[in-house]
């Protein structure tokens, strides 16, 4: 798991909240926490599942992890980097092909069934393994689950499974459905995946689409005195000029996920009663990538790559699309992931003269109006700064003679254009490194992808040394060892440039500074929120 201790605290205030001058106040826990009231949220989208067994992303989590819950959720201060969930201990047998999870008990789903080992196992068979577009990579070897009592589940693998990847991985791929509402059914077209019943603190209470999600408090959930909330409203607004607004306006108390845009922090930073935090996003770290169709035969030859490395200014991107909320990459694996980050890598800093020399040495002087090729860019639509990067590309690029072309596509178009299509020849990307390189960056660089699979490697680079490393770690039990093949990884991917890592960066929240308990776990955003309160 993540080691916390390198968080945004260090990562990302010392740049982003300096040079923007804000000063955040101190966050308050739950013991100033009252029962009761409402929490009122802006989500900028309407997911079209929120079933986070089948569909591992954050804009499903960040509904659904309120209902449905997993067997460990991130925790700062852990030992493993975990706290217990669904289940209350796991371990994993010397020789890597079992785990032994033991679960809660006295724990029931929200139409009062009681959770057992059976629905452990189901989801792990039968939505994990062959459906969750995670799950499918972690639980890829899985051949069966043992259930000996009720609350044990003990799963078989066919190859050694390194309970670190499984320990990594747990928050992610691991919310349990309840077996007796999906057995016999099409699991995909389930009707709960549109009303999900779970074992979290929250139920699921009425969609009224366009307008919000409301939850309403489990009065039978297992933690106790928890969720100190009445209510979770999330209200739609897509618009994120809206969300400040209604910040300010105190229709809403609380926008995740920098939907405040970031130019707009300093100021609503002193608004009276609002504040801005940067805490609850360390396990969710977003990297910057340019991904690289291999097919063209220009970008095939590493010197033409390592020009367009050179030619990246990524302290002028870190400072003037992420506002400094950011911090420039060095590979494929982020800072704010010690366990496994390697910074002897190859380094290609900012150098026009460099990115000159490699393309003429390439074969590809500058002809009529000094321009060398032309390549297309698609900027992934997600975020407002991919956008903005990808205009600061093709002005990068145009200083060393590549023209660039830019197309512009809605979310379907631009998934469907690079990932299943290839009609692309730079894409900008914006994965996100979720705490194990098996579960985040491989996939971006490991050939073999069938086509059509997001965020994946569809450029078409292959390199079978890399492959081998890559399936070394995945079955490699002994952590010290995993982790040097990572290294190992790293130094590869740097070296050969599949893709271009550029920076790497977390959100911020704004909430109304009677919320309690915000950003007190590693994935607070998206966790349950059942100790999330109001103060008097």
């Amino acid at each position: 798991m993540f080691g916390y201790s390198l968080s945004r605290r260090t990562l990302m205030r010392g740049t982003a909240l300096v040079a923007g001058g804000l000063v955040l106040p101190r966050l308050a826990f739950a013991d100033d926490a009252l029962r009761g009231g409402r929490l009122a949220v802006a989500a900028d989208s309407e997911p079209r599942s929120l079933n986070p067994a089948i569909v591992a992303s954050n804009g499903v989590f960040f509904i659904a992890s309120k209902i449905v819950e997993p067997l460990a959720e991130a925790a700062f201060g852990s030992e493993s980097g975990l706290a217990p969930r669904l289940a209350t201990s796991w371990e994993g047998a010397e020789d890597g092909l079992s785990v032994t999870f033991k679960l809660r008990e006295g724990v029931t789903w929200h139409d009062g069934k009681p959770f057992t080992a059976d629905d452990v196992a189901f989801s792990a068979l039968n939505v994990w393994k062959p459906l969750q577009n995670l799950g499918r990579v972690v639980f890829a070897n899985l051949e069966t689950v043992d259930t000996p009592d009720a609350h044990t589940a003990v799963f078989r693998f066919s190859r050694p499974m390194p309970i670190q990847l499984i320990r990594n991985a747990m928050p992610v791929v691991t919310s349990v459905l309840p077996k007796h509402l999906y057995e016999g059914t099409d699991i995909s077209a389930n009707p709960a995946n549109h009303a999900p019943v779970g074992t979290g603190p929250f139920r699921f209470a009425e969609h009224k689409p366009g307008e919000y999600y409301r939850l309403v408090r489990n009065e039978s959930y297992w933690g106790g005195d928890q969720p100190k909330l009445d209510e979770v409203v999330y209200r739609v607004l897509p618009d994120r000029a809206a969300a400040a607004s209604a910040l300010e306006a105190e229709e809403i108390q609380l926008a995740a996920f920098s939907q405040v845009p970031l130019v707009d922090l300093d100021r609503i930073s002193k608004v009276p009663g609002l504040k801005v935090v940067t805490e609850g996003y360390e396990a969710l770290t977003y990297q910057l990538v340019v991904e690289i169709n291999h097919r063209n035969p220009i970008l095939a030859k590493l010197p033409v790559r390592q020009a367009i490395a050179h030619a990246i200014d990524k302290r002028f991107v870190v400072d003037t699309v992420f506002l400094g909320y950011a911090a420039s990459s060095t590979g494929p694996v982020p800072k704010n992931a010690p366990e496994f980050y390697n910074p002897q890598v190859t380094a290609y800093d900012f150098d026009i003269d460099r990115a000159n020399a490699l393309l003429d040495e390439a074969g590809y002087p500058r002809g009529e109006g000094g321009r060398r090729f032309s390549l297309r860019l698609l900027p992934a639509p997600f975020f407002s700064e991919t956008r903005q990067f990808g205009d600061y590309l093709r002005q990068a690029l145009a200083a060393v003679g590549i023209d660039v072309q830019i197309v512009n596509n809605d979310t379907p178009a631009h998934l469907k254009a690079v990932y299943t299509d290839h009609a692309f020849d730079l894409t900008v990307g914006s994965p996100v490194f979720r705490g194990d390189p098996a579960i985040s960056t491989t996939i971006l660089v490991q050939s073999g992808i069938p086509d059509g699979v997001p965020f994946s490697n569809q450029g078409g680079y292959a390199n079978a040394e890399l492959d081998a490393i890559i399936e070394e770690a995945s079955e490699t039990v002994d952590p010290e060892a995993r982790t040097a093949l990572y290294n190992d990884f790293q130094t590869m991917v740097t070296e050969e440039l599949p893709l271009i890592n550029v920076a790497e960066w977390g959100f911020t929240s704004v909430v109304r500074d009677n919320v309690m308990n915000v950003g007190n776990n590693p994935r607070w955003v998206v966790s349950n929120w059942a100790d999330t309160g109001l103060a008097r």
